[in-house]
């Protein structure tokens, strides 16, 4: 038996997928919302697809806020937005 992928679901389409396949979303403990492309800081992660729909999605179905419980500032999805923008092949 292969050794077992670890799936994650994403917060804006809500398939699952190998967690290598996205991107981490973190809530530090300081409570700011970051990009982790390492996929190894410290905080409350949540999963986005590569796709920006995704994350539009995600705006719109509000599930990084479900995921963090706090609501978050529009400010904060445009900067992932261009982070997003930056790290997709």
């Amino acid at each position: 038996m292969g050794k077992k992928i670890p799936l994650r679901q994403c917060v804006g389409c809500g398939q699952m997928k190998a967690k290598k396949e996205m991107m981490r979303v973190i809530k530090t403990p300081e409570d700011e919302i970051v990009l982790d492309l390492t996929g190894k800081k410290n905080g409350r992660g949540a999963y986005l697809c590569r796709q920006e729909e995704c994350l539009k999605m995600a705006m719109k179905n509000k599930g990084l806020e479900r995921s963090f419980k706090m609501s978050i500032d529009k400010s904060i999805y445009e900067k992932l937005q261009k982070e997003y923008e930056e790290n997709i092949e």
